[in-house]
């Protein structure tokens, strides 16, 4: 498990408010951020800059409840754990379109509109001999460069039109797919992806987590796993 870090990202909301209420209790000089600024998004939506590589097929059979089971962009690495693989692809990159999700102590966006993102897409595999029970979130991955500076995970854009472009879904599961415990028979693939800032050239881990459910669809948490994928970003 990671060490904490000692800076600490706040929701962007959050954020504001105590920006707000600092203002109102002294008369320090105004942020050049503004709460009203952080939360405006762009006027328009941006195109990603680069076109997703072709969908391949998946490395095993997609099954019934899942989003997608496609390989898509260049391998970073494998991730290997008791019976299953997480193969992890660097995809595409493209420019933020709004602000991301979490602030620096200061009340400053980490992602910003015009901010170049990375896009990577993960692909869990049951290399087992007996089904893989999983509950909704399927498998967890922590992506962080090495130089992250705070505690909670690196910031994304949440854009439809951006996940589509970069030809990834952003949830592994397919809507309408009922209730956990959704079922990964041996062989099958599932696939999902997600963005946060492009640093090309920097090391990052990936630090997968997987948590077989019971047949309740409740974690077993005496069954985790977790397995980290050293690589860099190209």
């Amino acid at each position: 498990m990671r060490t904490s870090r000692a800076a600490l990202a706040l929701p962007l909301a959050l954020a504001a408010v105590l920006g707000l209420s600092a203002c109102a209790g002294d008369d320090a000089p105004e942020e050049t951020t503004s709460a009203s600024s952080v939360e405006k998004p762009a006027a328009e939506e941006t195109p990603a800059e680069e076109e997703a590589e072709p969908a391949a097929a998946g490395t095993g059979d997609k099954p019934a409840w899942a989003a997608s089971n496609e390989v898509v962009g260049t391998t970073l690495g494998t991730a290997e754990g008791d019976g299953f693989t997480v193969d992890v692809y660097q995809v595409s990159t493209a420019v933020a379109t709004k602000t991301g999700q979490f602030a620096d102590e200061s009340g400053k966006p980490i992602l910003n509109p015009g901010d170049e993102i990375v896009f990577v897409n993960y692909v869990l595999t049951n290399t087992g001999d007996a089904d893989l029970p999983l509950s909704y979130t399927v498998v967890g991955v922590d992506a962080r460069y090495g130089d992250w500076p705070y505690m909670q995970g690196m910031d994304s854009i949440v854009d439809s039109a951006l996940f589509e472009a970069a030809g990834v879904v952003d949830s592994p599961v397919a809507p309408g797919s009922g209730e956990a415990p959704f079922v990964l028979a041996p062989g099958q693939s599932v696939a999902y992806g997600e963005n946060f800032k492009y640093q090309p050239g920097s090391p990052i881990e990936f630090e997968v987590t997987v948590t077989p459910a019971d047949a309740s669809g409740d974690l077993n948490h005496d069954l985790r796993q977790e397995v980290t994928l050293a690589a860099t970003i190209s």
